[in-house]
Formats: structure tokens, C-alpha cells, sequence
């Protein structure tokens, strides 16, 4: 039987993979980037608390995009290193996932940013 997991340790283990991510990966770095910047544009727009709930949960959706999909790049990776049709589509399929994300996200920033850009520009 496997020895229990605590807490601490999935935390750990969470904390490491993110990590990794960032580092080893350069969309995550881009994504973080831009979720950086779109804190600031938050904070300066003045977003109300729907708002900056919209805002958060599109960010956090790309970015959980993105370490499913460097997940699924290495796992793919590990069972089949030679090309193989199959392994292709996965990969296709998994960054097909985080274009969706990143699209909803645009979406959900043009919704929230618009009005108040369209104010400023006027």
C-alpha cells in the first residue's frame, strides 16, 4: 500500500510543477507576462468585483491551459518518442485546448475593457 500523501507534500508537489513550467516552458512565461500586465490594467481601470473575477478566472484558465497541455506534451513524449500519428493528434488536440482558452480570454477582455477604452479614446 502506498504510504499516505500529506497536504504539504501536494502543495509542494504543485508548487514545483508550476515552477517548472515557467521555466521550462516560454508560453508559460509569455502567459504569466500578460497576466501581469492585465493585473495592472485591472487595477488601474478600476474594475469592479465581477469584473475582476471575469478577468482572474480567464487567466487562471489560460495558464491551467497551458500545464495541462505541457502535460500532455510529456506524457506523450514518454510513451511514444518516435513520431507517431496518434501522439501528434494529442499534442494538436491539447494546444487546440489552450487556443480556445486564450481566445475566451481575449474575448472576456474585449467584454470588460472596451467600454472603459472606448471612454478614453472618445
Amino acid at each position: 500500500m502506498k504510504a499516505p500523501h500529506r497536504l504539504t507534500d501536494s502543495f509542494r508537489d504543485a508548487l514545483i510543477g508550476i515552477a517548472t513550467a515557467f521555466r521550462e516552458e516560454k508560453n508559460m512565461r509569455i502567459h504569466f507576462a500578460v497576466f501581469f500586465i492585465l493585473l495592472g490594467a485591472s487595477w488601474y481601470a478600476g474594475l469592479n468585483r465581477w469584473e475582476w473575477a471575469l478577468v482572474l478566472l480567464a487567466a487562471g484558465l489560460v495558464i491551467t491551459s497551458e500545464m495541462l497541455n505541457s502535460a500532455v506534451e510529456r506524457v506523450v513524449d514518454l510513451v511514444e518518442p518516435n513520431f507517431h500519428p496518434l501522439a501528434a493528434l494529442s499534442k494538436r488536440l491539447a494546444a487546440g485546448g489552450v487556443l480556445i482558452a486564450a481566445l475566451t480570454a481575449v474575448a472576456i477582455g474585449a467584454i470588460v475593457f472596451w467600454p472603459r477604452l472606448y471612454t478614453l479614446w472618445r
